[in-house]
């Protein structure tokens, strides 16, 4: 095992008597060096870079509470599921747990499996980004000179600030558009859900100086989802690989309470779901996370139940 502690203990549940009627906690197993592919979660047990971002600490919490929700879910899954452990950060020495992160992405990557990282603030993104891009640029993989890596984030924020004052929750697709920069490889990133109202004009101008595709909050509705999910797909369509994250905050305050940065618009469950399920149907989806789930602060567990519901819908 590559990460820093591991545990089983969070799947536990309710066990029916009826045939045909396992629950995640019945099925998902500790990941071993000879398992074969499957769906793999890893922990991140992070919030040093929602304190650097001057947010609210407890995200670290995010993946047993993650864990305990989806362990009661029902099984519908064909394939294997895993459980690698948590890569920790304990000392607040963010950019070592977000290296160790990339190695232990990289190594669920070139044993074939599916990462779906549960973080920990959205700092997560900067070392699942960096695994993806040393599997893809190893020999353990097909070299590719300069990979199209679409990154497609379900966020209330760009999280594109200036990372030469701090690296934090708030800069990891600055960074990672600086590492496409410096390797000579095209930055592809859509952000989805963005509320105008949390995003200075500076972030807006500089998400236009990258060229991402932007759709705020109050685009995405029902009307709105044909349009959209083609646009998805268009993007998909013009990328080798798809990097899919989750930042919690991006559902409404009632839907997920439980984040440093509720949202007093948000975009719904019941609209957010069919865009992933389309990502899903692109087949090239190598990699996803969740981000910002702050258990101090949720309400009967909504934001991790939510949370676990997404895995359980990437999952099948």
């Amino acid at each position: 095992m590559l990460a820093d502690r591991h545990s089983m203990a969070a799947w536990s549940g309710r066990t029916d008597p009826e045939a045909d009627s396992a629950r995640w906690h019945q099925r998902i197993q500790a990941l071993a060096e000879d398992s074969q592919p499957g769906l793999a979660l890893l922990g991140f047990a992070c919030d040093e870079g929602v304190r650097r971002n001057q947010g609210r600490v407890g995200a670290a919490a995010a993946p047993q509470s993650v864990r305990k929700a989806l362990a009661n879910l029902a099984w519908h899954r064909q394939a294997p599921a895993y459980d690698a452990g948590d890569v920790t950060c304990e000392d607040a020495d963010l950019e070592a747990a977000q290296a160790r992160l990339a190695h232990n992405v990289c190594a669920l990557l070139d044993a074939g499996h599916l990462p779906l990282v549960i973080g920990g603030g959205h700092e997560v993104a900067f070392g699942s980004w960096s695994g993806l891009a040393e599997h893809l640029s190893g020999q353990a993989a097909p070299r590719m000179a300069a990979p199209r890596i679409g990154i497609i984030n379900f966020d209330a924020h760009f999280d594109l600030r200036d990372p030469t004052h701090v690296h934090s929750s708030g800069t990891p697709f600055a960074q990672i558009a600086e590492q496409c920069a410096a390797r000579g490889w095209p930055f592809r990133y859509a952000c989805l859900g963005v509320s105008r109202a949390s995003n200075t004009r500076a972030l807006f101008a500089r998400a236009a100086e990258l060229n991402v595709l932007v759709r705020e909050d109050h685009e995405i509705r029902e009307s709105t989802l044909e349009y959209i999910g083609a646009e998805l797909e268009a993007f998909a369509a013009e990328c080798d690989a798809l990097y899919l994250t989750l930042d919690i905050d991006v559902l409404p305050a009632c839907e997920a309470p439980g984040v440093s940065a509720p949202a007093a618009r948000g975009v719904r469950l019941e609209v957010l779901e069919p865009l992933l399920e389309r990502l899903k149907a692109s087949g090239k989806l190598r990699l996803a996370d969740l981000a910002e789930l702050n258990p101090d602060y949720d309400i009967d567990n909504r934001t991790a139940k939510v949370a676990a519901r997404l895995i359980h819908l990437l999952s099948l």
